[in-house]
């Protein structure tokens, strides 16, 4: 992709690297950038040759939510608006369903719908300067969207505290929250997201598909409905040839060889 474009892809070694590229306007979610992103999404999820996706930033921020000047230049309008939170969440429901866990790489600030894509990514570390929030409330227009993966995210309490304030929230108190799994200096930002990376991809990108979408079944489920789906989900993946392999390999002591199926 040019570097023109709205979202540029980097893949090595079964990994793929998304970054928003609109790094003056602090790659806010312009309807266009949706479309983007969405489509490098539904390109990755038939993509058998990667493994792990990391989601970063170009410039001084991750994501400054969506473009409050798109808005105002549609002029608030119904079906602007209606168009613009549909496609909004189908792409954070795209990255939750995608068969690749998804890494969030966050510096600078992530607030509004920046935020909800760090809690729609399955795994998600920040630079010890990094900032969060859910400021809509501050302009008159509640979080409400971003709200539904912040909630599945973080405590009622911790939840509504950021959507009720609208303030920031350092990289510690994101970390306190559960937003984030770890926070780095920013010199070790792209080394640690690395590392994460390679060690997911290391594993067979079959079970890590049935992996991550049994999770977020069952985390819906009530507990014995989450037990019984999850014993299906293990019988049926006992049959994978690659489970047969990680435990050959297991007994046998030596690295398994995936097929990935």
């Amino acid at each position: 992709m040019s570097e023109e474009a709205l979202v540029l892809r980097h893949d090595k070694d079964g990994i793929a690297r998304l970054t928003l590229n609109r790094p003056a306007a602090r790659n806010a979610l312009s309807r266009p950038m949706i479309a983007a992103l969405q489509a490098e999404f539904d390109r990755i999820a038939a993509d058998p040759s990667i493994g792990v996706v990391i989601l970063a930033g170009n410039g001084p921020a991750f994501c400054a939510g969506h473009d409050l000047k798109e808005m105002r230049g549609a002029d608030y309008g119904a079906s602007y608006a209606e168009d613009l939170f549909e496609a909004c969440a189908r792409l954070m429901q795209r990255i939750v369903s995608l068969p690749q866990p998804v890494i969030a790489r966050v510096h600078g600030i992530a607030t509004a719908a920046g935020a909800q894509l760090v809690a729609s990514a399955d795994l998600a570390i920040a630079a010890d300067d990094a900032r969060f929030a859910t400021p809509g409330v501050n302009i008159g227009l509640f979080c409400s969207t971003p709200m539904v993966a912040l909630s599945r995210n973080v405590s009622h309490k911790h939840a509504l505290q950021m959507l009720l304030t609208g303030d920031l929230i350092d990289a510690p108190t994101a970390l306190r929250f559960g937003l984030i799994n770890e926070h780095v200096s920013g010199e070790q930002l792209d080394v640690a997201v690395e590392a994460l990376a390679v060690k997911i991809a290391s594993k067979s990108r079959h079970t890590l598909a049935v992996g991550k979408a049994a999770y977020y079944r069952q985390a819906e489920l009530p507990l014995d409905e989450a037990y019984a789906y999850a014993k299906g989900v293990m019988v049926h993946n006992l049959q994978a040839r690659d489970a047969r392999e990680g435990i050959d390999a297991f007994i046998d002591k030596r690295h398994p060889t995936w097929c990935h199926g």
